[in-house]
């Protein structure tokens, strides 16, 4: 007994009470919590982004987009670097924020800025190599005397392709990235192509029904651009065309080949003859500062410039003085307690601001329409006011307009900054003999400016670049004559951007991203000096 006694005593390994027990429950643990659904949860998100972003990659990598593709490999490495790791706990909720943040504001900033200095726009869409084939393309003719060719419209996959028989009784087949060559062992019946190997022949229908591409459809017969090329209109028939411009690789020159114009490359990124004649499309380049500067170099667009300039200023102005005024107006006669039906004449004048804005332009355009409108007609007794046709009532509709759709905005805030002013400084005041004007002057405009001032500031920015008010009311209307852009009287800067860009027939990407940088800097600048001042505000 007593020697049994000494024996030492032997725990299992597994036990809790030893360090290796300890040890074994510690790991237990660990792998337990390292799948718990919220892992699993993560590792499913992460692998679908990262299968996204693979996908993006081989895409970018397709057609060497370096930048995108640099982008996406660091944006993924990343991602799976701040959710993988224990040590990253803040970088998991940032990162998600920073690569938007990247995506829809640095790179859209960067990219503007970027087009801003080029010619980017109708006719200088892509590079000169895009803009040499086009100018051989659009300039090919039928050569004279060429057979036309019993065609056939193959297809491969995504790719659509011509079958011809030649005057040999060989067919050749071919694509608008890979000449004609020798199809064996295709199948000719009645003069007409039934069957190419590795290659869908296309029916009737299906000709019809990819009609426009069909017909847009060129396959050249060698890797010489100037050897010409096969083009047809019915998809049965084929006809060999051949550009009227060489161009020359070696001289970097366009040839007119029935009378001998040359065309060189010129620094506005355009092909141009000795006398001023230009080829289009055009490619594009660089061009400095002359965007910023066209819009008063231009003699047409010198004076609408201006005045579209000035007005945007004194529309955003009047607009916040406007609204703030009668804002404030309402905020103290409601606030005072001897008005009776306070709470129901405060939510009435909050339901301008609850409808949404541009549908509330539309419908006061209706409303000031010359002929029809509820104002002319109904108010005015049948009056026949050009509203939204003359220049000067046009601007005061929009100012009208425009403080219908903002004073709710400006009676909220300012109610809301009334009632937040000590009762007792107010009777303090009136027990120091000061009455209302003297009251609200020294005393309730600096303290409710103190918490107003930097709602006003972005009010100013957000009325500067009001555009939905004044595409909606009055499309920038009454329009100015003679000028190269479509820009009305009532244009402001914003809108004068859409319309460069989109709606002046020639698309001006470069123009219209330069206005944009202006209208950043002018509304940085001013938001600048008004938070300067209100920093001025809060010491006095």
């Amino acid at each position: 007994m007593s020697d049994q006694s000494t024996l030492p005593e032997v725990v299992p390994d597994d036990d809790p009470g030893t360090e290796r027990g300890r040890r074994g429950t510690r790991g237990t643990t660990s792998h337990a919590r390292s799948i718990r659904p919220g892992f699993i949860a993560k590792l499913i998100l992460i692998g679908t982004v990262d299968a996204l972003g693979v996908y993006g990659v081989l895409a970018a990598w397709a057609v060497q987009s370096w930048g995108i593709l640099a982008f996406l490999v660091v944006a993924l490495a990343v991602a799976n670097w701040a959710y993988f790791s224990r040590r990253m706990l803040p970088a998991k909720y940032l990162v998600p924020g920073l690569l938007f943040l990247v995506v829809y504001q640095l790179y859209a900033m960067g990219y503007t800025g970027y087009v801003a200095f080029t010619n980017y726009g109708d006719g200088h869409n892509s590079t000169k190599s895009d803009a040499i084939s086009q100018i051989a393309a659009q300039n090919e003719r039928r050569v004279e005397g060429s057979p036309a060719l019993p065609l056939t419209v193959v297809r491969q996959g995504d790719d659509l392709g011509f079958a011809v028989l030649t005057e040999d009784d060989d067919v050749e087949v071919g694509t608008p990235d890979q000449p004609f060559a020798v199809a064996d062992d295709a199948t000719v019946e009645g003069g007409r192509i039934t069957a190419v190997p590795g290659w869908d022949v296309l029916g009737f229908a299906e000709v019809a029904q990819d009609q426009e591409a069909i017909t847009s459809l060129r396959v050249p017969f060698s890797e010489d651009a100037d050897g010409g090329s096969v083009r047809t209109q019915d998809g049965s028939t084929g006809y060999v065309f051949r550009s009227a411009l060489e161009y020359d690789a070696a001289a970097d020159t366009f040839t007119d080949t029935d009378d001998g114009t040359v065309y060189t490359p010129s620094a506005s990124g355009n092909f141009v003859s000795e006398d001023g004649e230009r080829l289009t499309p055009g490619w594009r380049v660089g061009v400095g500062f002359d965007n910023f500067t066209s819009m008063v170099t231009d003699s047409r667009m010198a004076g609408p410039f201006a005045q579209i300039f000035l007005w945007t200023f004194a529309f955003a102005f009047l607009s916040v003085a406007t609204t703030f005024a009668l804002g404030l107006f309402l905020a103290i006669t409601f606030n005072e307690r001897r008005v009776r039906g306070r709470r129901i004449y405060r939510s009435l004048l909050i339901l301008p601001y609850a409808f949404p804005g541009f549908l509330s332009a539309l419908v006061w355009r209706g409303m000031l329409n010359e002929r029809f409108g509820f104002v002319n007609d109904v108010v005015l007794g049948g009056a026949s006011i050009g509203w939204l046709t003359d220049p000067w009532l046009a601007k005061v509709a929009v100012i009208g307009v425009n403080l219908w759709l903002g004073f709710p905005y400006m009676f909220l805030i300012c109610t809301g900054a009334l009632q937040s002013i000590p009762s007792d400084m107010v009777e303090a005041a009136r027990i120091d003999g000061a009455g209302r004007w003297r009251i609200f002057r020294s005393l309730t405009l600096p303290m409710l400016m103190v918490s107003v001032a930097p709602l006003l500031i972005s009010s100013f920015a957000f009325n500067f670049n009001n555009f939905s008010l004044i595409y909606m009311l009055t499309g920038g209307g009454p329009n100015f004559i003679g000028t190269p852009y479509v820009v009305g009287h009532t244009d402001i800067l914003i809108s004068m951007v859409y319309s460069v860009a989109f709606e002046s027939g020639v698309k001006q990407y470069g123009v219209a991203s330069a206005l944009s940088i202006l209208i950043f800097i002018i509304v940085g600048v001013i938001s600048y000096l008004g938070f300067r001042r209100t920093r001025t505000l809060e010491e006095i």
